[in-house]
Parts: C-alpha cells; sequence; structure tokens
C-alpha cells in the first residue's frame, strides 16, 4: 500500500492538476471534510475506477457551518483518513488551510437557488451557499473529469448537479446510493457524536423510511400517507423531527401524490446530534 501524496497550497493542487491534464490522464475526485468513514471509501474505490487518476480533497469548510453549529468540535483525524485513502489507491489528498482558501477580502459566492430552498437549505441558512462555493473552487484547482458524491446528503448533490449545469462545468457528476451501517443507519461523520443509546435509537429513522418504502410499493400514493406511516416509526425514538418531506427526486418540487420518481427525506435530532437520511419512492 503506497502512501497518499498530500498538497496543501492550492497553487500547487492546480500545477498538479494541469500537469495530469496535459499528460491525458483522466482525474476523479472525491470532495470531503474528512473522517472518513465506509461511505467515503466506496466513493474513492468508485473513482478507483473511473480514472488514472484520483484525488480526494479533505477541508472542513468554515462557509457551510452555522453560528451554533459544530465547526470547532468536526471531527478531525488526518492520518487515519490518509491511511484510509491509501487502502483505496488515491494518489493525491488535496489538504488546505482556510486562510488559503479564503483570503482576506474574499467576497465571491455561489448561490444555486430553487433547489436549494426548504429542507437542510432552509434549517441552515447559507449552508449551500458554502457548499457550492467551495465545490466550485475545488473543481476549478483539481480539474476533474468525474466528482464522486454519496446520495445520503440528497439536496447537496442536487445543488451541486444544478451548479455543474448551470456553470456549464466539465465535470461527470456521480452519485452513489447511501452507505450503511448493518442494521441500516446511514454512515455519517457525525455519528461519532452519538452515545451507545443515541445509536439505537437513530435506527428508527431508516425504520421509518423503510416502511413508507414497502406501503409504496403495495400501491400507496397518497404522499400524506406515507409521511404518517414514517413518523410513527421515528417519533417515539428521535428527540425531535426537523423535518421530513417527499419531494421528487429530478428537481425536489414538494409532492402530494406519487405520480413520478420521488424521495422522502428526513432530518432528525438524536440526542445532541442532527442526522439525516432519505429513501428514494
Amino acid at each position: 500500500m503506497s502512501q497518499v501524496a498530500v498538497i496543501t497550497d492550492p497553487l500547487a493542487m492546480s500545477a498538479w492538476a494541469e500537469e495530469t491534464r496535459r499528460s491525458g490522464q483522466r482525474i476523479a475526485f472525491v470532495p470531503t471534510m474528512g473522517a472518513l468513514h465506509g461511505g467515503h471509501q466506496a466513493l474513492l474505490a468508485e473513482g478507483r475506477r473511473r480514472a488514472d487518476k484520483l484525488v480526494l480533497s479533505i477541508f472542513v469548510n468554515p462557509l457551510q457551518f452555522g453560528p451554533q453549529e459544530d465547526l470547532a468540535k468536526y471531527p478531525r483525524d488526518l492520518p487515519g483518513d490518509l491511511a484510509k485513502a491509501a487502502r483505496e489507491g488515491c494518489d493525491l489528498a488535496f489538504v488546505p488551510e482556510p486562510a488559503s482558501m479564503y483570503a482576506p477580502g474574499f467576497q465571491t459566492f455561489v448561490d444555486v437557488r430553487d433547489v436549494s430552498q426548504g429542507l437542510c437549505g432552509e434549517r441552515r441558512p447559507g449552508h449551500f451557499l458554502g457548499v457550492a462555493t467551495v465545490v466550485c473552487k475545488l473543481f476549478n484547482l483539481v480539474r476533474p473529469h468525474v466528482a464522486i458524491f454519496g446520495e445520503k446528503d440528497f439536496q447537496q448533490l442536487m445543488v451541486l448537479r444544478r451548479m455543474v449545469i448551470d456553470l456549464n462545468m466539465p465535470v461527470e457528476m456521480v452519485g452513489l446510493p447511501t452507505v450503511r451501517e448493518p442494521d441500516g443507519l446511514a454512515m455519517s461523520s457525525r455519528n461519532a457524536y452519538l452515545s451507545p443509546a443515541d445509536r439505537q435509537r437513530a435506527v428508527a429513522l431508516i425504520s421509518g423510511l423503510r416502511t413508507a418504502k414497502a406501503l409504496a410499493e403495495k400501491g400507496e400514493r397518497r404522499v400524506s400517507a406515507l409521511l404518517s406511516a414514517a413518523r410513527e416509526r421515528m417519533t417515539p425514538c428521535v428527540d425531535r423531527l426537523d423535518y421530513l418531506e417527499v419531494r421528487a427526486a429530478d428537481d425536489l418540487k414538494p409532492l402530494e401524490t406519487l405520480d413520478r420518481p420521488a424521495v422522502m427525506l428526513v432530518a432528525a435530532f438524536v440526542g445532541g446530534t442532527r442526522l439525516i437520511d432519505n429513501m428514494r419512492l
């Protein structure tokens, strides 16, 4: 297992990307905030299959955290992350400092409008502005041919797909299904915050989503009935449902009837930890 090369300087990252492209090699890119888990490793494995060079970014982006959110305590483990990346055949990790990504006087942002509304966009004001801005910057520096994301952050993936389309970015966007623990809990860096008791309660999210999916597969088309069934499973086990909604899978428009491909999305607090998940219907 070879070590992963590390670049911290954006200019050096850009130079590496330019030289790699000039040599005719294809670049796959997986943007992360570190604290890698099995979900990230699945993205890296897919990137390895799709390109000659595989790049990982590790950057806890301050722009996407609100004033009361967990930026300071967000889990960080660079040596462990690099070891996991090496096992997936990653060639390079881009690990910039915030000051090098957001120089004094920084004032340019990427605002993806409609698809960022509601859901996490409503509950976390400014979050997707920060996500779109940093991913735009990362795409400009890494210059990937293909970028790999997980569907667990479904709204985020939709925001970034829209950005790529609208700004004519020459990047192939690939979304992979959510990777789950054996009991169904979606893998997330924030799962590390859960106490053992909270960890057991958190499984209610996937239980509710699966209940709704089973109803839909039996022919239930009323969104209200699907939400009610999911809520019945989730509410007794979580401390607070932040949202539970069914949206169209292609543009995240609210639905009242399952008359097109749809996705049920949930965010909930278990203890002090906010978890998100979703299920296609």
